[in-house]
């Protein structure tokens, strides 16, 4: 029976052709033992295209999404996100690694030029973890600091005198697939634009703003109101894996039947999606053991701090039962004193 997919994807393999495959090498096969059954189920589901793939994962995301080998398309995306139009001067490496053990949190992670010299970075993350504004804040602050220090560089190398109008803005751009906590308490909102600015109303440059895209919470939205424009069909193609809503989106929008096309013709290369497949089953190992001790961290910390307050408490009870003792004393003395004067005058009175 054809499935919905394989209507528009005629080169989508059936489950039996995969398994056939898998069954005959015996190195595809040891990779398959070590999957669980709901695992190598998901898998068959993909590449058969009984389910549609998942756009984040990373070697997806970087096949399409390739700033070098496909420009345009990124361009497409930060310009729908931006709400400007972008156009991409150079891509730019990672020059170092994530801040401490971030990069495990990190499905994607781009980093452009903008024409006008501003900085884009674009990430991926599975699993939004705690502190989302200060993980922010961070990259951010690492952007703009090796901006910094590279034109500094350039101008240095030019003979040239550096001058921090050479400083463009830095834009981070976070897609989250599970988005934090926070962002839950807005189930109507997908977007969140922040940027800085002052209670007077002086306007100065400070150059870092921010976008946290919830991926989770569009789909519920997408539900209720189906795809509303450009950049809602963009958000579509990133979360959704139903075959249904991809059949709808490939219609309304045929651009991207093209790159599902692309994505369908690497699943023929099954040594190298599961190997794929793999190593995004590792990363989400890891991204649970991170959510994990996000999550003791925020127990210890509300245990501590109810120990605090109980301590505090303890303590606010021991002053009062020293100044009750203090009381006591001071009554038992003046009791003693009564008592020495009663009896000084019963004496005198004989």
């Amino acid at each position: 029976m054809v499935n919905v997919l394989q209507k528009y994807f005629p080169m989508l393999r059936t489950r039996e052709s995969i398994l056939n495959e898998i069954s005959g090498n015996d190195r595809l096969m040891k990779v398959w033992q070590e999957w669980n059954k709901e695992q190598r189920e998901l898998f068959l589901d993909y590449c058969s295209g009984q389910k549609g793939v998942r756009i984040l994962y990373d070697t997806f995301f970087k096949e399409i999404l390739n700033p070098d080998a496909t420009p345009e398309r990124v361009e497409e995306l930060l310009s729908l996100i931006l709400g400007q139009k972008v156009r991409i001067l150079k891509v730019l490496p990672l020059e170092s690694p994530r801040l401490g053990d971030e990069q495990s949190l990190v499905v994607m992670d781009v980093v452009v030029e903008l024409e006008d010299h501003s900085i884009a970075n674009l990430g991926v993350q599975k699993s939004g973890y705690h502190f989302p504004g200060q993980r922010a804040a961070c990259y951010s602050s690492d952007l703009l600091l090796r901006q910094y220090k590279r034109i500094r560089s350039e101008k240095e190398k030019e003979k040239k005198r550096f001058s921090y109008k050479d400083i463009k803005k830095v834009y981070t751009i976070i897609l989250y697939e599970k988005s934090p906590r926070e962002f839950h308490s807005f189930r109507h909102d997908c977007l969140h634009y922040f940027s800085q600015k002052s209670n007077t109303g002086i306007e100065i440059d400070l150059l870092q703003e921010y976008i946290f895209i919830s991926l989770d919470i569009f789909k519920s939205i997408l539900q209720n109101n189906g795809i509303r424009n450009r950049l809602e069909a963009w958000l579509t193609f990133l979360s959704v894996d139903e075959p249904e809503m991809i059949e709808k989106l490939i219609r309304e929008y045929p651009q991207f039947k093209t790159y599902y096309e692309e994505i369908y013709e690497l699943c023929r290369n099954t040594e190298k999606v599961m190997g794929m497949f793999s190593k995004e089953l590792q990363e989400l190992d890891r991204n649970t053991v991170q959510y994990m001790i996000d999550e003791m961290q925020d127990e210890i910390d509300a245990q501590r701090k109810l120990l605090s307050q109980k301590d505090n408490m303890i303590d606010n009870q021991q002053v009062k039962l020293d100044k009750q003792k203090d009381t006591i004393n001071t009554q038992n003395k003046e009791i003693e004193e009564l008592k020495r004067q009663l009896a000084q005058l019963q004496e005198e009175t004989r």
